[in-house]
Order: C-alpha cells, then structure tokens, then sequence
C-alpha cells in the first residue's frame, strides 16, 4: 500500500492509546482524519480539541460522505466485535482496512525502525528512547503506548527518516515490524487468550527476535534464552549500570558500556524496573550513535509517562500515585518502588483488574502480588474486549488475598473507602478505566487534606 495515495484515514477505535497516536501522526502529515470511539475519553477530548472529527454511537450515517474507497485508509482495533455496523459497511465495499500493527509496518518499512519489545516495560523504553533521540537532534518519530509528560502526547516528534515503535506481542503483532534495533525487556506469560500457552509466547518473541539479522543490535536482559547484547543492574553484562544509589528521589548511576564507563547519570522515575528500561534506552542510543552528553541531558529532562508510577500527589503527609499496571509482575514492580521511596509508611493499593481471561490465568499470582501491600480495595473486574466468565470474580480473587485490610469496592464507592483509610501512601492501579477516576479522587483527596 501506497500511503501517499490516501488522502482520508478513517479509525474504528480511535480513541485507543496506541490507535490515537496513529491518528495524530496522521493528522500531521495533512491527511485527512476521523473515526468511532465507543465512549468519551480525556484522550478523545484532545484529538477532538487538535481537529479530529470523532463519534461515540456506531452508524454508518456518521462516515463521512467523501471518504471515497480509493483514497482511504481504514484502520481497526481487535476489539471491536465483528457484529460492528461501520467495520461491517467498510468490509462489504472492499475498503482498504488494516490493523494497526499492520500500518506500522508500513510506516516503519522504509524507516530506520527502533523496535521495543517484552511483556512489560515497552512504553517506558520507548519513552526514554524517543525522548532521548528527538533531544539530540535525530529526525525522529515515537509512537508511544502511553502519554508522554513531556509533550502532553504518545506521538513524539514528527521525522521522517527514524521511527520508535512499541513491538506489541498481543496479537503477534510485532511481526509486521521492520526493526534495525530493537530490544526484548521480558517474556513473561501473558495474553493467554491469544496465544493457549507461554511456549507459544515465547516462539512468538524468537521469531520476532529473528527480524534483526544483526544481533549486535538486539539487546536483552540476561535472563532470557535468546542470542543478543546483555543489559543489566548491578549485574555483570555488556551493558550495565553499577554504583546506583538514590539522591532526593532520584537515581544516580554509573553505565559500563564495552567503550568503558560513562559517570553520573540522572533519571528520575523510581522503581529497578524503571532503571532497567532507561538503560535498554541508553544502550540502544548508544548503538545508534547518538552523542553520550545528549543521552545523560535528555535522560536529565525525562519527566515520565501518565499512569506510569505518576505522581498525583506529593506531601510530606500524603502521596497519592496511580500506575497502569495490570500484571502481577508489573504490580510488583510499583510495590518495589513504592517500598524503596517510603519504607516504612502505610500504602494502600486500590486495583482495577484488567480482563477476566488474564485474572483467571494469574490468580494467584495477583493474589501474591496484591498481599504485599498493608490494605486493598479491589474493584469489579474490566471488562474490555470480553465477556464475562463463569466463576471469575473480584469476590474469588479477594478470598485468594493473604491479606486481613482488604474488602471489595464498587466503582461509585472507591473514592469514599480510599477517604476512610488512614494510610499515608495511596495507589491506584489498573489498565481499565480506573483511570478516568484518577481527577476525582485527586480533588477529594486534596479536600480533605
């Protein structure tokens, strides 16, 4: 496909992050954009404010009428039931319709394409990275997983030689990629759903890892079975960042590199986890050819990525943090940070799970995960692209909790219990929309300061 024969991109499902960075890509390079959301976001609300057309209610009536089958793109998301009335009229017409991993594997083909792969860990690397070559002057385009604090956006630049992409292994959709360098920050079991069993995920990372026929530009952490450059904390490998210590929240940190040791680095987002992935960045820019005083200043300047282990809050009396986190792994990662900055303040969780295949599959090790902390408000479970599975509850998953401060809360009711706890760290956690209640819970909190 030919993109600059497209003149209108049509979204179903717009209002996705990795979705609305595709559309706001697309709005700057003059196409012509709009699209369905099933509800209203924060995040609608700025493309609609940037000039994006977008509907909520599933009609045909609301296509435009000059979106033309040989000029328009139509990109989808595999959320949206096959039962959809406006992917049903694309379909019956013959339209050019394309996932989105699909599409970036057009954008990225005739790129210099950086490629973050692993179960956790993408958005932040591809944060960091993107981050650090657009402020050394590379002609750069990200397309980010998550809103970055810098810009406000998840598109960050708009180069047109050098693309940063989040390599999705939902869906196998990473292999559409065309990666020069590329890195695998995990494999751990996940999307059950798709793949049946964690052999098949970890195939699925191999034959993506098989695409950078220069293994001297795939970077890995050790632990994983693949051929590539090690990157490691406090841990001997090609890449690693030693005599680590933390100064007003903040890391300090040293990266022996195979060039020798570079000094003093300065990064701001808490959490080993965290580091790990400003590492992978540094060894992949590095790579690159990037400048190291341009890494260490625009590592500097990194102000993080929204519902990333983000600050709502930040009193001496009170904190109040919300994280995306939506496997066990990555809630005990948020726990990890959250341990290391306050250690001995009580820290209430309130968590959101994410899908009932995933909470079926990880039970117990939500269970173990969620136990750490000293009270929990668990809430329903998210629904998104599934329907409901005989037996799999919040109710089940909270008998499981090795926890007594723990009791099930209602989405209208959360702001009220978080008000009754006494502890002085809180947390929200979660990838549904436990994240449309992070304002509110902000403001009541402030109030009752």
């Amino acid at each position: 496909m030919n993109l600059n024969q497209i003149h209108n991109v049509y979204f179903i499902g717009i209002g996705g992050i990795g979705m609305s960075a595709l559309a706001r890509y697309f709005k700057n390079i003059g196409k012509q954009v709009s699209g369905y959301d099933k509800t209203p976001t924060a995040l609608t609300k700025e493309l609609i404010e940037s000039g994006i057309a977008i509907h909520f209610e599933d009609s045909i009536d609301l296509i435009p009428k000059d979106y033309f089958i040989e000029n328009t793109l139509v990109i989808i998301t595999p959320a949206v039931p096959k039962t959809h009335s406006e992917w049903n009229y694309f379909v019956e017409r013959e339209y050019h319709i394309k996932k989105r991993a699909e599409v970036l594997g057009i954008i990225t083909k005739d790129t210099f394409c950086f490629a973050v792969a692993g179960t956790h860990g993408k958005t932040t690397t591809s944060s960091i990275l993107g981050h650090i070559l657009y402020e050394s002057g590379a002609d750069v385009t990200a397309f980010i997983g998550g809103i970055v604090e810098n810009y406000n956006s998840n598109l960050v630049g708009n180069g047109k030689t050098v693309t940063v992409v989040e390599a999705d292994e939902f869906d196998r959709s990473f292999l559409h990629l065309h990666p020069n360098i590329a890195c695998i920050t995990s494999m751990d079991a996940d999307h059950l759903d798709i793949y049946g069993t964690s052999d098949a995920i970890e195939e699925s990372f191999v034959e993506f890892a098989n695409k950078v026929e220069d293994k001297s530009r795939l970077f890995i952490t050790k632990e994983l079975p693949l051929e590539g450059v090690t990157v490691a904390v406090n841990e001997d490998a090609v890449y690693s960042a030693i005599n680590v210590r933390i100064d007003n929240g903040s890391y300090i940190f040293d990266v022996k590199t195979p060039n020798g040791i570079l000094k003093d680095f300065h990064f701001g987002l808490p959490g080993k986890h965290n580091l790990m992935n400003a590492l992978m960045a540094i060894a992949m820019a590095i790579n690159f050819g990037t400048p190291t005083d341009a890494i260490a200043i625009a590592l500097a300047s990194f102000k993080g990525i929204r519902r990333r282990f983000s600050y709502q809050i930040k009193t001496d009396d009170l904190v109040y943090i919300d994280d995306y986190a939506h496997h066990p792994t990555e809630i005990n990662a948020v726990y990890q940070a959250v341990r290391e900055l306050y250690p001995s303040k009580k820290v209430l969780a309130v968590f959101q799970p994410h899908l009932f295949s995933r909470t079926k599959d990880f039970a117990d090790d939500f269970a173990k995960s969620l136990s750490q902390f000293d009270e929990l408000l668990l809430m329903d479970i998210y629904p998104a692209r599934e329907l409901p599975m005989e037996g799999v509850t919040s109710e089940w998953l909270l008998n499981k909790v090795d926890n007594q401060n723990k009791k099930l809360v209602s989405k209208e009711n959360v702001i009220g219990s978080i008000l009754e706890s006494d502890a002085q760290i809180i947390v929200t956690i979660g990838a549904g929309d436990i994240g449309e209640l992070v304002g509110s819970i902000k403001k009541s909190l402030n109030e009752n300061i």
